[in-house]
């Protein structure tokens, strides 16, 4: 496997990469069960409560507007997210039972 420099790595060692590479980027939660009637306010308001946030966005159906159930929080640091999907994961939003994990990048 090569790492993100094009090096070999062992599978050991990318392992490790990997882990370093993620957590330098666990700023921004994905946030999913999302009711189709939960808008970025809402899930800003849900969020906010637990620090700074830098961004929030519902994701839609390009063609219909209508939301596709998941979205993302970045926060403006990652104590805050980690705090966060700490206290929000399984949490209720609009009826709906929410899941809260890190977000890929990618």
């Amino acid at each position: 496997m090569r790492g993100w420099r094009g090096k070999e790595l062992s599978s050991l060692g990318s392992i490790a990469a990997r882990s370093i590479f993620v957590r330098s980027i666990c700023n921004k939660l994905f946030v999913g069960g999302l009711s189709y009637d939960t808008n970025e306010a809402a899930l800003k308001d849900a969020f906010s409560q637990h620090g700074d946030i830098i961004e929030v966005r519902v994701i839609c159906h390009p063609t219909t507007g209508k939301s596709k159930g998941f979205g993302f929080v970045e926060f403006s640091s990652e104590s805050v997210a980690t705090a966060a999907l700490q206290k929000m994961d399984g949490q209720l939003l609009d009826g709906r039972k929410i899941r809260v994990h890190y977000a890929d990048k990618g």
